[in-house]
């Protein structure tokens, strides 16, 4: 297989109908992070182009890299160096074992379960768990935790081996990770197959009208194939014999939803007003989408004028966070060297890399305080209260944040309720 190709047809429903919507040019993997001897070599990038999906409404992207590539020895995202998602995944776990009714005789599965930030919450109930997750560095980093982790991609075939080897989970978790399937099919198909009949997944992704009511385009990126409404997934989840039954909306990663998912029909109204109030938007047709472009170049072209200005008045400009939002929208918005002088992030397996594509190196955190910079980009806008709280003394110092999405804004100490 190459590395990536693009795709014919819908990956829900193969319908051939698919509109551009969005273009945002040849970008390298978003968290492809260099090391100082990979600078000088040659970077691989790849079109970024999004479209929608006349016959079903799902909006994806067009091309493909290859989950090999993408989620490689190197993959650097480790979901426990952040205390608000930390904090998420807790009650989230709280409320599904008290739903569903968990002890010593259930199993809860974690699908893309990374460094066992979540099924941590499971173990220390006494309910068994298992982890599924093919990058080797955050599934390393669970198993060391306790976590039992198949380092695997989980697929309709994985799920009928469990199977076959008497395994089956009454609940299954997969947080953002639906996104990310190329074969979307089939990873729908394998949870139908490993979820019993009385058992319920629960899936959390971004939510397409946030992304598009906000210009939240930095949020698209080679790993996330797909970006869902709900009038997308009710056929998705209908053609494997699921049901759609119950959805919350959530105010993490710039608005998610979270999906309670099904053998057994019991839709609630919360589905039903979802759909309806998509249908009244306009989502399930094209012309919802028509501006978007528009709307993401103004977005850029403001960001890049700020930071240009800022430089010729001699100001000092670091970013926060070496996300993979990040990478997108220094690449598209062609932010780099010239206007940052350095990332920091508190994941030490990125510290001491560089941002692709524009090659800005990253560090700790603890370099604000000791540099103090006039400004900094918060490329990780997603956990703006967690990191304003965190960088407060950074602020009580005169420091400002320039927070980019839904479009530049200059943050200082006094626009800031410190979050206690």
């Amino acid at each position: 297989m190459a590395d990536h190709f693009t795709i014919g047809g819908c990956r829900s429903c193969g319908s051939g109908d698919l509109a551009p919507i969005l273009a945002l040019g040849e970008t390298p993997l978003a968290d492809g992070l260099l090391t100082p001897e990979q600078l000088d070599q040659p970077e691989p990038r790849y079109p970024l182009n999004v479209v929608f999906c006349g016959s079903c409404s799902l909006v994806q992207l067009r091309e493909i890299v290859a989950p090999e590539v993408v989620f490689g020895e190197d993959y650097p995202y480790f979901s426990s160096f952040s205390d608000a998602l930390i904090d998420h995944s807790r009650r989230n776990v709280e409320a599904i074992i008290a739903a569903q009714d968990l002890s010593e005789n259930s199993l809860a599965v974690e699908l893309a379960s990374n460094d066992g930030y979540l099924l941590q919450f499971f173990a220390k109930e006494g309910i068994p768990v298992l982890g599924i997750d093919p990058a080797p560095g955050p599934a390393a980093a669970a198993e060391a935790a306790g976590v039992p982790t198949l380092r695997e991609f989980f697929s309709r075939e994985l799920a009928e081996r469990l199977v076959a080897e008497g395994t089956t989970a009454d609940v299954i978790i997969a947080n953002n990770v639906l996104a990310h399937v190329a074969d979307l099919n089939g990873f729908v198909a394998g949870i139908a197959t490993l979820l019993t009949a009385e058992g319920v997944a629960v899936i959390e992704h971004p939510y397409l009208r946030d992304l598009i009511d906000h210009c939240e385009f930095d949020t698209i990126y080679h790993e996330h194939l797909c970006y869902f409404s709900v009038s997308a997934l009710v056929p998705l989840f209908e053609r494997h014999g699921l049901f759609l039954n119950d959805v919350q909306h959530l105010d993490i990663h710039g608005g998610s939803l979270r999906l309670f998912v099904g053998k057994q029909d019991a839709v609630s109204d919360a589905v039903r007003t979802h759909l309806a109030d998509e249908a009244a938007a306009g989502m399930t047709g094209l012309a919802y989408y028509t501006d978007f472009a528009d709307r993401v170049q103004a977005v850029r072209d403001g960001l890049v004028a700020l930071l240009t200005d800022l430089r010729g008045q001699g100001r000092s400009i670091a970013a926060y966070g070496a996300a993979a939002k990040g990478a997108t929208l220094l690449n598209y918005s062609g932010v780099g060297r010239q206007h940052l002088d350095y990332v920091v992030d508190r994941n030490t397996h990125k510290q001491g890399q560089h941002m692709p594509g524009v090659h800005v190196p990253i560090t700790d955190p603890a370099r604000l305080l000791e540099d103090q910079p006039d400004y900094v980009l918060l490329l990780t806008w997603n956990f703006r209260d967690e990191i304003l709280a965190q960088q407060h003394t950074y602020l009580e110092r005169g420091g400002r944040f320039i927070v980019p999405i839904p479009q530049p804004e200059i943050v200082d100490i006094d626009s800031v309720v410190q979050v206690v």
